[in-house]
Order: structure tokens, then sequence, then C-alpha cells
């Protein structure tokens, strides 16, 4: 079976990367003719809805002309907010010393939610101080993980 994110990825990464983007991660989302491709996209500065709208408008020639994705789609590019997702071990690297919140897949030391500071990542391992605590949590257990932003 072909990983359809995964081919999105290898073909827009460049791409996008061309016109001033980083493309931070590909969801697929199969549903028959309701199915669903969400790229997230960021740059210095951030990004705004012009931003969105013409990444959308330059990633949907590319994936019409490689015909990724066969049947009908909908494409829908968005930013990552102030309470950015995490999705590769690049982003923990990225937001070393910064609050995260992370649900994981199985429970480390009786719990399955953390909120606390990423401390290191190395070896795939992610070092999350939280509650006076120190936890080590391997990225292959995180389920969601994204920045905590705090209102001042």
């Amino acid at each position: 079976m072909v990983d359809v994110a995964a081919r999105v990825e290898r073909l827009l990464s460049g791409a996008l990367e061309a016109e001033g983007y980083e493309l931070m991660h590909v969801e697929y989302l199969p549903r028959g003719a309701a199915s669903v491709l969400r790229l997230y996209i960021d740059k210095p500065g951030g990004v705004t809805l012009d931003d969105c709208q013409k990444a959308s408008r330059y990633a949907g020639v590319l994936l019409d002309v490689e015909d990724v994705i066969p049947h009908h789609y909908v494409l829908e590019v968005s930013s990552p907010g102030i309470e950015r997702p995490l999705f590769r071990e690049a982003d923990y690297r990225r937001f070393l010393g910064k609050e995260i919140h992370l649900t994981t897949r199985a429970k480390i030391e009786e719990r399955k939610n953390f909120t606390g500071v990423i401390r290191a990542i190395a070896s795939d391992v992610l070092t999350l101080e939280c509650d006076g605590r120190t936890y080590l949590v391997p990225l292959k257990q995180i389920r969601r993980a994204n920045l905590v932003y705090h209102f001042e």
C-alpha cells in the first residue's frame, strides 16, 4: 500500500521550500469522496491567510499533475498556530526549553498526559520536566504534542 502522506511530502517539500515555506507535516485522511489532505506550513514571521491560499494553489497544481490521489479529496493548508503541533524530532529540538503538552499512546509511569518543559532529545527519546520530575518519553509513544502558549 502506498503511503500517500509520505509521497505528498516528498513531492511538495522542496517545491514549497523554494516558495519560502517549510512543509511541517502532511496528514491524509482517506474517507472515500470526503478524503482530506492537510498540509501544515510555516515560514519565518508566521503564516498568513494569503500564504495558505498561495501554497494551496501551488500544491494543488503539483498534486494534480502527479495524480498522487486519483479520486476526489479536499486540500487544506494550515498554519501551525500559536499552540503549534510538534510532529518530528526536529520540532522538539527546535523548541528545547519550551513548554509543551503531550499525550502518549501507552502509559508512562502511570500517566498518558504531560505538560512540561523539553529539556533534551537524544536517541529518539524526549526528556521532559513535568511536575517537578523528569520523564523519558520515546518519540514513538507520543500520540499528539503541541506547544503551550500563555496569554499575557
